[in-house]
Formats: structure tokens, sequence, C-alpha cells
């Protein structure tokens, strides 16, 4: 499946999953909808009820509709005669059940007398409780003179419930999407490694191959007779031996390195050692492309030698492979009192600031430019920042693009 196909694929699953999600959302809304219309209009009927048997018991003709609701959960009902506050508790108990508006009101009981309520109390047709409520949360109104309110303060836990089957059906659905999304990730982030892994052993089989070739052709030399007689050149081609094997040495040691650094297995042989001398031996073979600069009184320091040696080499191979035109890469060593920095840069085509901390992340290299073709696995800087945090160092980038980059590193003394 090529990596178009997948880009696709992912879209058009993000796509379905936003739907379900939306559709979802839509349904429960329209769910809690109905459920509110018909809570009121249940209520509406109810309270209708109640008017009707308290007009033929107060004996006066009952208005065409009593019933008239001010808020989402607040019923004002007119009696057009006082009311007993016994009779009405019985009347709308039995009102509500026949109705099967099973839950918590409250009822308060206007009296025109006193232009005041009074009479409150919270009742329920769950149980027989009931507790006196504060008349002066009441609206009141002049519309008539005698009426009673009714409110519902736990409507929004009624409907919830009612919807519980619902409720449980879309929870259920988004868990199942959530987990397919899960999947969907997880399918495609090893579908990325195994092309990361696939490229990773295909620049190692490439950069293995150059020594190879070079020992192999060396080796051949070496077999041939007449270079017994030709002392010099047998020298120098053991030195190539030694200094292939010595490089591929290296990069399995770096690999390995990694390895142990992920599983927090990666030891290090730590031995008082001169920086400049060691990052002499390393810039020895790069001739005048690399520049060493001192400043400050030198002073020994506690590391690696083998990965301290390794981490310089690393960046100063990427300097110069990321240089254009003639390269030429500094590399500089400043001594304070507290602590030293050993510093590597170029003035080659930088980094974009996009990719300055993706660079140290292992396998990941920038193709972009006329450098795509650059040698190498991908796994050099995040080598570098593997060896910097086991010495508990501190490194730091700073780069622009077009103008070049430096890589610091910071070494308490």
């Amino acid at each position: 499946m090529s990596r178009k196909t997948i880009q696709w694929l992912t879209v058009f699953s993000a796509a379905l999953i936003m739907g379900v999600v939306i559709t979802q959302i839509f349904w429960v809304k329209q769910a809690l909808e109905l459920r509110r219309r018909e809570f009121n209009q249940n209520a509406h009927v109810a309270l209708q009820d109640v008017a009707g048997r308290l007009a033929i018991v107060s004996g006066v003709m009952q208005t065409t509709n009593p019933v008239e609701q001010l808020s989402p959960g607040y019923f004002l009902v007119n009696t057009n005669s006082t009311t007993q506050p016994e009779l009405l508790e019985l009347y709308m108990k039995e009102s509500f059940q026949k109705h099967k508006l099973i839950t918590d009101f409250e009822v308060g009981i206007y009296d025109c007398t006193t232009n005041r309520i009074r009479y409150g109390m919270s009742l329920s047709t769950k149980n027989n409780e009931k507790s006196p409520t504060p008349t002066s949360s009441w609206i009141k109104t002049d519309k008539y003179p005698y009426y009673f309110g009714v409110r519902f303060p736990e409507q929004a836990t009624f409907f919830a419930g009612s919807i519980n089957n619902a409720i449980g059906s879309s929870a259920l659905v988004l868990v199942a999407v959530c987990f397919f999304a899960y999947a969907l990730f997880i399918i495609l982030r090893q579908k990325q490694l195994s092309e990361v892994q696939k490229d990773f052993v295909n620049n190692m089989t490439h950069e293995l191959q150059t020594p190879i070739s070079t020992i192999r052709i060396a080796a051949d030399v070496l077999n041939s007779d007449k270079i017994a007689t030709q002392p010099e050149r047998h020298k120098r081609y053991v030195q190539i031996v030694q200094e292939e094997i010595k490089r591929m040495q290296g990069q399995v040691e770096m690999v390995l390195s990694m390895a142990k650094a992920e599983q927090n297995a990666l030891s290090l042989a730590m031995e008082r050692i001169s920086l400049i001398t060691v990052i002499n031996s390393v810039l020895e073979p790069y001739g005048d492309q690399v520049t060493l600069v001192t400043e400050g009184v030198e002073q020994e320091v506690d590391a690696d030698p083998f990965h301290f040696r390794c981490m310089i080499n690393n960046l100063v191979d990427n300097a110069l492979k990321y240089s254009t035109g003639e390269p030429h890469v500094e590399v500089n060593v400043v001594f304070e009192k507290k602590r030293c920095s050993v510093s590597v840069a170029d003035k080659g085509i930088g980094i974009a600031p996009e990719y300055q901390k993706k660079i140290f992340n292992k396998f990941f290299r920038i193709t972009y430019g006329d450098v795509h073709n650059v040698k190498g696995f991908g796994i050099g800087l995040s080598y570098v920042k593997q060896i910097v945090r086991a010495h508990r160092w501190k490194l730091t980038l700073e780069s622009v693009l077009g103008k070049g980059s430096t890589f610091r590193i910071a070494i308490p003394l």
C-alpha cells in the first residue's frame, strides 16, 4: 500500500469517526429534546387534572386553560379559589403517578389576601418524604387571584435517567470509535517504523559495503607476490585495512550503543581525559577542513573516551556532509571556572526551525534541497544526544537556514 493511499485512508477514517461522533451527539440532543417535550406535556396534562379536581371540590368553574408554563421547569395553575395544602398534595401525587412523572417537585400556594406565597413544600412521587421550601424564592404574578406554582428542580436528572439506554449505546459507540482510531494509529505507526527500519537497513548495508570493498581490494593487493618487495606500499595497504576496520567497528558500536541506551543499559567507562588531546586525535584525519580553537585554561574532565571520540566525530562528519562549496568546520573548546563547552560550527545549509528538534530522533533525516542523497544511517545525532544524556551534560543547537549550524555541549567541571 502506497503512502498516498494510506494518507487518503487516514483522512477518510478521520472523517468517518467525526461523522459518527457528530451523529451520536445529534441523536442524544434530539432524544433529550423529545423527552423534555414529553415531560412538559405530561406535566401540563397532570396539572390540568389537578386543577379540574380542585374546581369540583371548591364548587367553582374551571377556566379553559388553567396551566401556564413560565419556564422549562416552572408551571402556574389558576384555581379560582383557595386551595387546601393537604388536598393539593394528595391530588398532585396521584396525578403525577398516573402520568408517570416519578420525580421530585416543589409546590407553592399564593395567598391573594397577603400578596405572598403562604405555603411552600418540597415533595416527591418517589417516596413520602416532604420538606418546607423558602416562600421568598417563588415567582409571583398578577394574572390570577388564586393559583399555585409547581417547579421541578431535578428536571435535567430526570431527562438523563430517562435516556440512559441512548447514552449507554452512544458511549459504547464512542469507545468503539476510540479503539478503532487507536488501532489505526498503531497500524500507521508500525508501517512508518517498518519503512524507517527498511531505510536504515538499506543505508547500513550501503555504508558497510564501502569499507568491505576497500578491505577486499587491499587484501587482494596484500596477497600478491609483488607487494613483498614494496615495503612502503605494503605498509600503506595494511594501514588502509586497519582504518576501514576501525571505521566499521565505530559504526557497529554506535548502533549497539543506541540499542543499549534505549534499554537504559548503556554503561560508560569513565576516565579522566584531556579534551584537547582527544579532539585533536579525532580531527587529525580531516586536515585543513576542520580548525580547533581553544579558550581558557585547560582542565581534565570525566568522560568515556571511546563514546566522546565517536560523538565529536559524528558532529564533525555531519558538519562536513551538509556544508556547501568548500567545507570548513570550526571546533571551539572554551574553559571557564565551573564548566567548559565544546561546540562544532559550520557554515553549511542550516536546519529549518521545524526540524531542529526532530533531527535528534532516531532514523530521522531531512530530505530536501540538493543534499537529499547524503549518506548516513539517520542515527548520528540521536547517538550524540544519548551519549550527552548518559554523561549528564547538556546539548543545544543554534541554526539558521542557509547560514549554518552550531552544536554546543556544556560540560560541568
